[in-house]
């Protein structure tokens, strides 16, 4: 999946998973992103991985989830149907173990650098966190 749905030169928008603290976007806005979190939206938090995915495909905002085993399939789902694609940015629970203090700061750090690139807005639908 390494087809790009971007234009060039447009600046990529997030929606932070369900999994993922309103803590990040705040951050992340403060420093002039255009970041959302599910956990700031009642309405986002009650809806199931599929109309997530919907949403953010309408609002044009790519998805920063763990959920590889859910959210993937829903791509691959999109791409055959021709249905408008959410576009995708995984995040490893190795790399970024929940608990403890580190991983706010950590994942924060991490989405900071990967919206700065110069091709946050053009990266792959499918792309990872590193």
């Amino acid at each position: 999946m390494a087809r790009s749905a971007a234009v060039a030169g447009v600046t990529a928008r997030l929606l932070l998973d369900e999994h993922y603290s309103a803590e990040i976007a705040r951050r992340l806005r403060v420093d002039g992103h255009d970041v959302m979190a599910v956990a700031e939206v009642a309405h986002l938090r009650e809806q199931t991985d599929a109309e997530l995915f919907r949403y953010a495909a309408s609002e044009r905002r790519r998805i920063v989830t763990e959920n590889i085993k859910d959210f993937r399939p829903l791509l691959v789902n999109a791409y055959t149907s021709g249905q408008t694609i959410a576009r995708l940015l995984f995040v490893s629970p190795k790399r970024f173990p929940r608990g403890g203090g580190h991983r706010t700061q950590a994942i924060v750090a991490a989405l900071a650098t990967w919206l700065s690139r110069p091709d946050a807005g053009e990266r792959p639908d499918e792309d990872w966190l590193s």
